[in-house]
């Protein structure tokens, strides 16, 4: 163990961690590659800020990437997460609370008739990958550019040359053959998901898509796009997967797909994976759909899945606690409308400071371009203005809040964020763009 006293400076702590750990993070867009400088250290967090390891306080826009939707100690949340860990923190065998965890969501979630639950996101996303194609007996996959679903080796995939051709790898140490039955499309293009499932329908197990992309900062399927691909799967034999790790619980009690399926007449997904609000901050995801698919795991079906510490009673007594606070009356209509502020005050605040910026949101979940209209796909988010985002990022950063460190990232707003922190938020904002 280290004896090394606790840094005192922001940059004496990354200089500390890049001695032990590679980049100074465990993980990757923590340490600010994308918009430059040392990243904060946080020491603690309660409500809707953060105190890094200097003492200064920012607003907290990030809420560990999603999970945080009541803002950060909920007491609530803590009594549950104290009383489940003095009565054990891993048992590695069942408990009534996951039981009741997967009930608290199945009821939030028409579409799911039984699920598992897991250690994250990525485990989730690549155990639902797994299922339908063994549920369906077909090789291929249809994923969209820049749609993430965590690091498994079949999903880090760049677009291929053309619809004929597959994904390649984006990551080292991934061997071609593995993303091979990986096709890559773009992101709310109906004429090339036509001419994918034309060219390899008989061979797709399934499409895996974020319903509102959340990295590429905020892009939403379209309501077209989405018909269509719901209508080609169902034609095909292919499973829809909705990876709804950011969105589930986030962008409405029902997740994305509740969102989709008010719009579209019997619209629903065959798998959902979730992660994130459900865990309330712990480790905790799961994926799920109707009964006849999910009796295909094991130990009813041939597809094998397992994790040690899944439904650990920690976990999952914190998302539980969770769960029931934001399925309250009226929470995700105040939510609704504090995230639809922000949005609509960044976008005003830009345009009278003469800088093109366009925002987006959905429940607690927001996004922000600095460009003249929203982006529809990776390309498009790619030709936003990256210079003027970090600009603008460590200038917020300096006036107290604290935005995603990436042009490709989310915003989440909580239930403990108050009209006085929008409103210095804003501010701030307002300062910010002539930075």
């Amino acid at each position: 163990m280290s004896t090394e006293s606790r840094p005192t400076s922001n940059e004496a702590a990354f200089e500390r961690a890049q001695r032990v750990t590679p980049g100074g993070v465990n993980s990757p867009v923590r340490a600010f590659r994308a918009v430059g400088g040392t990243p904060r250290f946080i020491r603690r967090a309660e409500g809707a800020y953060l105190w890094d390891v200097e003492g200064q306080r920012y607003i907290d826009y990030i809420g560990s990437w999603g999970p945080m939707i009541l803002g950060h100690g909920h007491p609530a949340v803590l009594d549950a997460v104290i009383q489940a860990a003095r009565n054990g923190l891993s048992f590695g065998a069942p408990t009534e609370a996951e039981a009741e965890l997967a009930e608290a969501i199945i009821a939030q979630v028409p579409t799911v008739e039984q699920l598992r639950l897991v250690s994250s996101g990525t485990e989730a996303a690549m155990s639902a990958l797994r299922l339908a194609r063994g549920a369906t007996g077909r090789p291929k996959i249809i994923k969209f550019e820049g749609c993430y679903h965590g690091h498994a080796d079949a999903l880090l995939v760049k677009a291929g040359s053309g619809l004929a051709t597959f994904g390649h790898p984006t990551s080292a140490g991934v061997p071609a053959e593995v993303v091979q039955h990986t096709l890559v499309l773009e992101y709310n293009n109906v004429a090339q998901l036509e001419e994918a499932f034309a060219l390899h329908g008989p061979q797709l197990a399934c499409v895996m898509i974020e319903p509102i992309a959340g990295n590429m900062n905020f892009v939403r399927a379209s309501l077209p796009f989405m018909s269509r691909l719901r209508e080609l799967c169902t034609q095909h034999g292919a499973l829809l997967i909705f990876d709804e790790v950011m969105t589930g619980f986030r962008v409405a009690l029902g997740g994305a797909q509740s969102v989709y399926a008010r719009q579209i007449p019997g619209f629903r997904p065959d798998l959902s994976v979730f992660g994130k609000v459900i865990g309330g901050g712990m480790p905790l995801a799961a994926f799920g759909g109707t009964r006849d698919v999910m009796a295909q795991l094991a130990p009813l079906g041939p597809v094998y899945q397992a994790g040690t510490l899944s439904g650990n009673p920690v976990a999952t007594a914190c998302g539980l606690a969770t769960l029931r606070e934001i399925c309250r009356p009226g929470f995700f209509d105040a939510l609704s409308a504090r995230t639809r502020q922000l949005a609509e005050g960044l976008q005003a605040g830009a345009r009278a400071a003469g800088v093109p910026l366009v925002s987006e949101c959905e429940g607690g979940m927001f996004g922000f371009f600095f460009a003249d209209t929203l982006p529809q796909n990776y390309s498009a988010v790619m030709a936003s203005d990256k210079d003027r985002f970090n600009r603008f990022f460590h200038a917020m950063l300096e006036r107290g809040v604290y935005l995603a460190p990436a042009l490709y990232e989310a915003g989440f707003v909580s239930a403990a964020h108050s009209q006085a922190d929008l409103d210095a938020t804003l501010q701030a904002a307002a300062e910010a763009f002539k930075a």
